[in-house]
């Protein structure tokens, strides 16, 4: 199962997430559930990194692992591509139940 966990400061708002684990949808590099979450993380972190030139606090990427967070002065500026990453994998979530599980840890 893959886990995510959206960063969430006290005073609301995303930081960023930490997701590790492999769905086991199917086999591997065939994985529809493993590529469509990780290209949708990929996608975001390249955005805000790449695109919206935001630096962040950590990055770390290994086999099966992510992790990405942000300062909190850039949340206003990552706000949207967070929130639409979140409704993407809840929604995969719904659809793939036993293969995603996301959630939230306060940091």
């Amino acid at each position: 199962m893959i886990s995510v966990a959206f960063l969430t400061p006290p005073e609301g708002g995303v930081l960023g997430f930490s997701m590790e684990g492999h769905a086991e949808y199917g086999e591997a590099g065939g994985d529809i559930v493993c590529a469509a979450v990780s290209s949708a993380a990929y996608l975001v972190v390249n955005t805000l990194t790449d695109v919206r030139h935001v630096p962040p606090l950590s990055l770390r990427v290994d086999e099966g692992q992510m992790f990405f967070r942000i300062e909190p002065k850039d949340e206003p500026l990552c706000r949207d591509l967070l929130a639409g990453l979140k409704l993407h994998l809840t929604a995969l979530e719904e659809q793939y139940p036993g293969c995603l599980k996301v959630g939230y840890l306060e940091v």
